[in-house]
């Protein structure tokens, strides 16, 4: 394998169709799509400050590099890269790559992030003003993540999460398969539309949380401060914690110690088709406040 070290390339794809090749502290500057249509690259300690630096790659193995902020839309329509040790302040990154491996990745910007992505393992990544991180993407492994950004996995497939922390409203919206083990998820609105959506060992703070849900299972998970949960959702919940509130589950069972308000409408469904298993019911109301 040839070996290029610190280097300093710029202009209209400096090195365009490159194969066999280990880059070591060198900068991409000025000048677009450097390592466009390469493959089999080894990077080390490389800083990337321009446009479009990995698209249409193949086999890239990714180490100690930097992406600075207009290194933008950095790595499309490439598969078999994996990115360790890395920051990476650049927006759009990662567009329709199929084999991604991030570990020890520190997202600055990550507007618009791993999008439409399959076959994507995530390790300590973590991730600050993501709205719709890892869009549309499908068969994700991840395992500490730390997340701040709303919309997160809007329409993802076939996604398994541990030890994470998430901070982000609308968190999977439209998503199916997915199960959360041992983390923390705080934001409005969770889990909106998706199909088959499995927490276990989860804290859980929401409003209206956990509603419109398909084939939704909580199994030992605290609902904090989380109210009118439920609402037209297929549930199998097994809650060590109060819940604030409960609104108009379609069918399955609820165990808790305790709920503060039950609301069970029978205009809309029929509360025989979901069991509630809890000692203590604050209050049970046959409409929400906004209809009485």
């Amino acid at each position: 394998m040839r070996e290029l070290k610190q280097g300093y390339f710029t202009g209209e794809r400096a090195l365009f169709g490159e194969h066999d090749l280990k880059i070591v502290d060198s900068v991409f500057d000025a000048g677009e799509s450097p390592l466009k249509e390469c493959h089999d690259l080894v990077l080390r300690g490389d800083l990337f400050r321009w446009k479009y630096p990995l698209w249409y790659c193949k086999n890239v193995d990714v180490e100690g590099c930097t992406w600075f902020e207009m290194a933008r839309a950095g790595v499309w329509y490439t598969d078999n890269i994996r990115v360790k040790n890395a920051v990476i302040q650049a927006p759009k990154n990662f567009r329709r790559c199929s084999g991604l491996i991030l570990e020890d990745v520190v997202f600055t910007n990550p507007t618009e992030t791993i999008w439409s992505c399959k076959n994507v393992r995530l390790k300590n990544v973590s991730a600050a003003g993501a709205p719709y991180f890892c869009m549309n993407s499908e068969n994700l492994e991840i395992d500490g993540l730390t997340l701040d950004g709303n919309y997160s996995f809007d329409g993802a497939r076939n996604v398994v999460i541990r030890n994470s922390r998430m901070l982000t409203k609308d968190a999977f919206w439209n998503t199916e398969n997915v199960t959360v083990y041992d983390s923390f998820i705080s934001g409005e609105y969770l889990g909106w539309n998706a199909k088959n959506l499995t927490l276990v060992n989860c804290t859980i703070q929401s409003l209206q949380g956990m509603n419109y849900i398909e084939g939704l299972k909580l199994v030992n998970c605290k609902l904090v401060n989380t109210t009118l949960a439920f609402e037209y959702a297929t549930v199998e919940a097994e809650v060590s914690s109060k819940i604030d509130s409960v609104l108009n589950p379609i069918s399955g069972s609820i165990k808790a110690p305790a709920i503060g308000e039950l609301i069970l409408e029978k205009d809309f469904i029929d509360p025989a088709k979901t069991e509630i298993d809890c000692p203590e019911i604050g209050e049970t109301q046959e409409h929400p406040e906004w209809r009485r």
